[in-house]
């Protein structure tokens, strides 16, 4: 009862008069009566307050666990190492089965060797502290042994009246371990960017000077046809190479209207002598009405090449290549290649474009990767679907060149 306090004392205030009123014959209504009866009344006032604060608290504490509880973050309490509370989150993540494995437990259990020095000496500096500590790396281990890098802050709260530690965080290492395989990456770009400048300065300079000597050579023959073609195919070299330095340094490109469909039929024209030796047919489809894109279509041309190349290479005894050119609306155009290949095992999947990497035994990654730059330059991006012996879908999707482009 919300008055039960005042009702008591004030109640237990008459009853003693009414017993000295009785036994003793003592006037009822005295100052010694209103004053005991007063007193009664402001301490039975005070016991109710108590009361009432100390149910709203365990309420606010109720709602404050339950939001706790809800939270995605992980949240665990502790006090004296000693862990005292933890949320749903923190038990999934560190594999227990309740929140009973965990209370009662030291913190210590859960956080690696070396990173315990560095996780005590943050708990005595929270405590001290009004503000949350800035957020910290560590290593923890779950339930299973297994090691995760969690990335969390800490600050002295009150818990359960007593000062406590609060720490708040999530699971970083997939993060981390994103963030290794970017490093790796520039790495290898960079490394690979060294190597590409020259290897193209190195084959440039013979280059020059075999196409000198068969300049001379032609000069002596009427009939040119054949260094007609010997001349197309070195330009294709020096051309080519040129495109390798992509991968050393940008360049400046000019982009223009061009028509998708037309850059794809040059390609497949280009790619039918090759087809016809593998017993490979391709089939392209196109829809009508397609927006234009902005490119550079001599690189584009580099790009559906070499994947119209590799998708050859995986039928080794023949198939067919469904090439197929698409209007994906949201101002997008795509153009799918599917072939019945060998496929791509799926873990090896993220990998593709990865500079020295290639499901291919000679392969060295390059032409993927390229391709992959290209793409992005051209504010595009490539999809790749495949399951070993069924074959592989690649999707190059590019913004098109809307009418409200155009107006502006």
């Amino acid at each position: 009862m919300k008055y039960w306090g005042r009702i008591s004392l004030v109640l237990v205030s008459f009853l003693f008069t009414f017993y000295q009123y009785i036994y003793h014959a003592e006037p009822i209504f005295t100052i010694d009566f209103l004053i005991f009866t007063l007193l009664a009344y402001i301490v039975g006032w005070s016991y109710d307050k108590s009361r009432y604060n100390e149910k709203k608290a365990n309420v606010a504490k109720e709602n404050y666990i339950k939001l706790i509880d809800v939270m995605p973050q992980c949240i665990f309490i502790h006090q004296n190492e000693e862990l005292i509370y933890v949320n749903q989150a923190t038990v999934v993540l560190l594999g227990a089965e309740s929140k009973e494995d965990l209370v009662g437990k030291s913190i210590f259990n859960f956080i690696k060797p070396e990173y315990q020095q560095l996780f005590l000496q943050r708990m005595m500096h929270a405590g001290k502290e009004k503000d949350p500590l800035n957020k910290m790396e560590y290593q923890i281990i779950r339930m299973d042994g297994s090691p995760l890098f969690f990335e969390g802050t800490s600050m002295k709260i009150s818990f359960d009246s007593k000062e406590a530690i609060l720490s708040v965080g999530k699971d970083i290492s997939i993060v981390k371990e994103e963030t290794a395989n970017l490093l790796l990456k520039s790495e290898k770009l960079s490394m690979l960017g060294q190597m590409a400048a020259g290897i193209a300065h190195e084959i440039r300079n013979p280059l020059t000077s075999i196409k000198g000597f068969i300049q001379l050579l032609r000069s002596n023959y009427s009939n040119h046809y054949y260094f007609d073609i010997i001349f197309s195919e070195l330009e294709r070299i020096n051309s080519i190479l040129g495109e390798f330095l992509i991968l050393s340094k940008p360049s400046v490109m000019i982009f223009e209207e061009q028509d998708v469909k037309t850059i794809v039929k040059d390609i497949i024209t280009l790619s039918n002598t090759q087809s016809i030796l593998n017993n490979v047919q391709i089939f392209l489809e196109v829809e009508s009405d397609l927006p234009k894109i902005n490119c550079n279509k001599n690189q584009l041309k580099q790009v559906f090449l070499n994947l119209l190349k590799n998708s050859i290479e995986a039928m080794a005894t023949g198939g067919i290549i469904e090439v197929k050119i698409q209007n994906k609306g949201n101002g997008e155009v795509s153009v799918i290649i599917k072939d019945n290949g060998v496929g791509i095992p799926e873990d090896r999947i993220p990998t593709l474009g990865e500079p020295f990497y290639s499901t291919k035994e000679k392969g060295t990654g390059l032409g993927l990767m390229t391709s992959f730059k290209i793409i992005e330059s051209h504010k595009g991006r490539m999809v790749i679907n495949s399951k070993v012996n069924k074959g592989t879908v690649i999707e190059v999707i590019f913004p098109a060149i809307t009418q409200q482009y155009l107006e502006v």
